[in-house]
C-alpha cells in the first residue's frame, strides 16, 4: 500500500494575519519545517530544522478543530520555507474544503498553481526570486534589516509588475528598523517608485502569537 503524503510540520495555530495586504484577519497557519535560507534575522528559527512528519489527513483535521473554536476562511502555510517541501496535495485538500490558501515563501522554489495567494518575501544577499511568481505573486515584502539599502529596494521592485505591492517591514518591529523603513519609503518616493508602502507585524503589537 502506497504511504499517504507527509508534511513536516513545526504548528498549526489559529491566529490573526499580522503581516501584508490581508493584515487582521482570521487566519490558521500551518508552519512547516526546513529552510533554504536561514536568514540571521528570521524570527522563527525553531523552524528551520526537525518538525513532525504529518499525514495531510491530520493536519486538515487539526485545521478543522481550530477553526470549530475560531473561524476563519484562510490557511497560511508559512515557515520556514513552505515551497521546500511539496505542498500540492495540502493546498488541494484545503481548497476542496472550501478554504482558501496564502503561501508565505522566499521565491526560491516554483510558486504553486492552485493556492489563492502568493506572499513573497525575497532574501539577502541577492534577493532571486522563481520566475514563476513575477506574475504570480499578490504582494512583495521585504524584511528591513541590516543589510537593505535603497538600491536593493529598487531592484526588487523593478523585478515584479508596478501593480504588485512592495512592503516594507521592520524587522521584529524593532526602533531601529521602523526608522530604517520610514528613510527607504522616503528614498523610493523620491526616486519615484510605485507602489510601496510601510507595514508594521501587526500579531506582535498585539501580543498574538
Amino acid at each position: 500500500m502506497r504511504r499517504p503524503p507527509t508534511l513536516k510540520t513545526t504548528e498549526i495555530f489559529a491566529s490573526v494575519q499580522g503581516e501584508g495586504l490581508r493584515q487582521g484577519e482570521p487566519t490558521i497557519f500551518v508552519r512547516l519545517a526546513g529552510c533554504n535560507r536561514r536568514c540571521a534575522f528570521c524570527d522563527t528559527k525553531k523552524a528551520w530544522r526537525g518538525g513532525r512528519e504529518l499525514a495531510i489527513d491530520r493536519i486538515l483535521d487539526e485545521v478543522e478543530r481550530l477553526r470549530r473554536g475560531r473561524p476563519a476562511a484562510w490557511v497560511t502555510l508559512t515557515g520556514g520555507e513552505p515551497l521546500a517541501q511539496d505542498v500540492r496535495p495540502l493546498v488541494l485538500r484545503l481548497r476542496e474544503a472550501g478554504l482558501k490558501v496564502q503561501i508565505e515563501t522566499n521565491g526560491t522554489f516554483p510558486p504553486n498553481p492552485h493556492a489563492d495567494w502568493h506572499t513573497v518575501s525575497p532574501k539577502p544577499p541577492d534577493y532571486d526570486v522563481h520566475p514563476g511568481f513575477l506574475k504570480r505573486a499578490r504582494e512583495v515584502k521585504l524584511v528591513v534589516c541590516r543589510s537593505l539599502t535603497l538600491d536593493a529596494v529598487r531592484t526588487v521592485r523593478a523585478t515584479f509588475p508596478a501593480a504588485t505591492p512592495l512592503i516594507l517591514q521592520p524587522q521584529s518591529n524593532l526602533a531601529w528598523s521602523r526608522k530604517k523603513a520610514l528613510r527607504l519609503l522616503e528614498g523610493a518616493s523620491r526616486a519615484g517608485l510605485a507602489g510601496v508602502r510601510l507595514s508594521v507585524q501587526l500579531h506582535k503589537v498585539y501580543g498574538f502569537r
